[in-house]
């Protein structure tokens, strides 16, 4: 996955880590928290074209605080169960995930 990894809260991916950075899900539910700290979504380069996803980097200062992080997480558990797997997904994790 974009040469990363994936966090799951059951079936569900909340999050990504990606060249030591982590980003969490995000809907219209909680993105607000991660603007009002400045934070970056991931984005990807297809060709020409650089595309914004949905999962937005974490305030770096929640890695020094456990149980903020962990409410940030929940959030995004929160955010990846509201928001509609893509066509034909069924929102699992793929083959060989525990």
């Amino acid at each position: 996955m974009f040469g990363g990894e994936g966090l799951y809260a059951g079936e569900r991916i909340i999050g990504l880590v990606i060249a030591d950075q982590i980003y969490l899900k995000t809907t219209d539910t909680n993105r607000a928290d991660y603007l009002a700290e400045n934070c970056v979504p991931f984005s990807y380069r297809r060709g020409k074209t650089l595309t914004d996803t949905s999962y937005y980097a974490v305030p770096e200062r929640l890695l020094d605080d456990p149980e903020a992080f962990a409410a940030w997480a929940r959030k995004a558990e929160a955010a990846a169960r509201a928001a509609k797997p893509p066509d034909g997904k069924k929102g699992r994790p793929p083959k060989g995930h525990k």
